[in-house]
């Protein structure tokens, strides 16, 4: 129950805290299993004798089981190992918890030394091994292009800033931040009855701004993205989504530091990417696009990530979407397959083999396709299979691939397609392509 009621107070703190504390239950469930179940029966051994230790420290009740390994030392070892991959920080006041535990079991005679230490090595390992299925996110940023020229902005002179009032959370007064920090640049709130991109080039040919600001989620980045691109802006992002993959990837977490960047003319290029649909006009997007179950997949981790974390809950989507999805019939760069769902990221993203969770570079001109092929030999079977032992990479189901452009044709009904976590429409004819150092980003 220790770790149980630690784990309750993690969650409540949130963030980086609540997913340490998943990836510690998962690891400690695991130790646990491996430790009461397969070792004790198959290395008996006995417990120290009733008198080993003063009368005293003896422990009211012996246990019963196999005295090695050390149940409750790996428990607590596999706890503490799968929340220091996480959070170092927390695992760091964890760890004399930990050590307690583990001592305690000698004290109390219940345990020998060796006991203790095999659990403990149990225990670790076990949560080491969950990197296999559940990698680590690094929290280096991307690597991004050369730098690049951009319009001074002090006191945010001459810099227009769009501010979606929605994004973050309830407490969050985005605006009023922004105000206090750029106190000459000119701020809009994003109206949701008004087309963005047409407010956005509504604004800056009212304003005529040197650069272009944005303050919120993922969605209002890219639109933001867009505009400035189209009306050749440099383009600063104060994060204020309550997801903000792409800021978290290029490394401009902190509103401070953007402020400064801009204030000092810093900028960056980097990669964006953009897709049409049935010839239509191109869409940019900044992180990814994708096809079939994909969509459905983004959703439902949304709805579950604010209770397990993201990992879990997208490990959790995916499962259950590729239960229920249904084929779809493609053909890529003319090649038909019929694929579960089809991913495609701008820029290369990590891990190559299991859920795609950061970039390392933004610079290569390259797309990440990604594809769960539905035309194999029980595909379904050998993909949730795969999914759920940290396999993917070696399944015949799965590709991967990294191409400049790419042409997707779909057989049969219109299918939705999603851009950076959102439907943005439906079509049979889609064209991918990278476009390499487009965004000067301010950073």
């Amino acid at each position: 129950m220790l770790w149980f009621g630690i784990s309750a107070g993690l969650f409540a703190i949130g963030g980086r805290p609540r997913r340490a504390a998943v990836r510690g239950l998962l690891s400690l469930g695991g130790a646990s299993a491996l430790t009461n179940a397969v070792l004790k029966p198959v290395l008996p051994r006995r417990r120290p004798p009733v008198g080993w230790v003063a009368a005293h420290r003896q422990a009211r009740r012996v246990p019963t089981s196999s005295s090695f390994p050390s149940g409750h030392s790996a428990s607590a070892a596999a706890y503490v190992t799968g929340v220091a991959l996480e959070s170092p920080a927390t695992a760091a006041l964890l760890a004399p918890v930990a050590a307690a535990v583990a001592y305690s079991r000698v004290h109390i005679g219940v345990h020998w030394p060796s006991d203790v230490v095999v659990g403990a090595a149990v225990g670790g390992g076990i949560a080491l091994a969950t990197r296999r299925w559940w990698a680590v996110r690094t929290e280096e940023p991307a690597t991004l292009g050369p730098t690049s020229d951009a319009p001074e902005a002090p006191n945010g002179a001459g810099l227009l800033v769009l501010v979606n009032p929605g994004s973050g959370t309830a407490d969050d007064d985005p605006a009023a931040a922004l105000s206090e920090l750029l106190p000459e640049a000119t701020l809009i709130e994003s109206d949701p009855d008004t087309d963005l991109e047409a407010q956005l080039d509504d604004a800056i040919a009212r304003v005529r701004p040197r650069a272009l600001g944005v303050c919120g989620g993922d969605g209002t980045v890219v639109a933001a993205a867009a505009a400035a691109i189209r009306n050749d802006l440099a383009f600063a992002v104060f994060p204020g989504g309550t997801l903000n993959h792409f800021a978290r990837d290029t490394g401009v977490e902190d509103i401070e530091a953007t402020r400064e960047a801009v204030a000092e003319g810093r900028a960056t290029r980097l990669d964006v990417a953009e897709v049409s649909a049935d010839g239509q006009d191109p869409m940019i997007f900044v992180n990814t696009a994708s096809l079939g179950g994909y969509p459905d997949a983004v959703r439902l981790r949304e709805r579950w990530e604010h209770r397990v974390g993201k990992w879990p809950a997208a490990a959790a989507a995916m499962v259950r979407v590729l239960a229920q999805a249904q084929p779809l019939e493609v053909s890529v760069d003319g090649r038909r397959i019929a694929v579960w769902m089809l991913f495609v990221g701008n820029g290369r993203y990590s891990p190559a083999d299991q859920v795609p969770m950061s970039r390392p570079e933004l610079h290569n001109g390259l797309l990440d396709v990604r594809c769960l092929r539905a035309d194999r030999r029980w595909s379904r079977t050998r993909l949730l299979w795969a999914a759920a032992t940290g396999t993917l990479g070696g399944s015949a189901g799965y590709e991967r691939t990294m191409v400049a452009d790419l042409e997707v044709q779909v057989h049969g009904e219109a299918v939705s397609l999603a851009t950076d976590g959102e439907v943005v429409g439906r079509g049979n004819r889609f064209r991918f392509t990278s476009r390499p150092l487009a965004l000067r980003l301010y950073r």
